[in-house]
């Protein structure tokens, strides 16, 4: 069974890593380094939450709460 360890790290000087990790010195182990995505929907939720105040209305909460 493999254990999986995750560090939030910031990548150093010439591209390095450095981690102090819970392994026994001499053990071979596989690194995965995940770059951050771009956040393509960032402007869409910042369009949801800008816009909440259309549906807070007396007029839709009474047509609502009629229904």
């Amino acid at each position: 069974m493999q254990q999986a360890y995750k560090y939030n790290t910031r990548v150093g000087e010439s591209g390095r890593l450095e981690l102090t990790v819970p392994v026994p010195p001499g053990t071979a182990v596989e690194v995965v380094v995940l770059a951050p995505a771009e956040d393509n929907c960032a402007d869409l939720v910042q369009a949801a939450q800008t816009s909440l105040g259309f549906w807070d209305n007396p007029q839709d909460d009474a047509d609502w709460n009629n229904a």
